[in-house]
């Protein structure tokens, strides 16, 4: 197989990238494509801040999502700090009661029996399926 003779510049960027391996995992990573890179070597230069930034732009975002995972976890802690049981416990038998209520209200729809053993307020009304008994002599 015979290669190809390459563009001076060409060489020089290969040459340049073997010097600077974060590159080829950006280009890796689909943050760059290898022609943009090559036209802002060519244009920049090899001494541009962009080269030396590029490496390292990858460790403040990843503490930075791990301090927002910090700050998400300490405002969660903070707030189950500030709850009184008393008020959660008021709170969970008042939404039990209502949905005590609305499945009462569905099983009333439905033309079913209510078992509400959750409140324990609604009970089914009993009594004769027919108010008038009607029997034949």
């Amino acid at each position: 197989m015979t290669q190809k003779k390459l563009h001076p510049s060409v060489l020089q960027f290969k040459e340049f990238v073997k010097n600077n391996p974060h590159i080829i995992k950006e280009v890796r990573s689909g943050k760059a494509t290898w022609q943009e890179l090559y036209e802002d070597w060519y244009l920049l230069g090899e001494e541009d801040t962009r080269w030396q930034t590029m490496g390292a732009e990858k460790e403040p975002e990843s503490k930075t999502d791990q301090e927002s995972k910090n700050d998400w976890l300490s405002n969660i802690m903070g707030m189950v700090k500030k709850m009184d049981p008393n008020q959660m416990q008021g709170h969970i038998n008042n939404l039990s009661q209502a949905l005590g209520a609305i499945q009462g209200v569905i099983s009333q729809f439905q033309g079913g029996n209510v078992n509400n053993s959750v409140s324990g307020s609604l009970k089914p009304q009993e009594g004769p399926k027919h108010p008038f008994a009607f029997r034949k002599d």
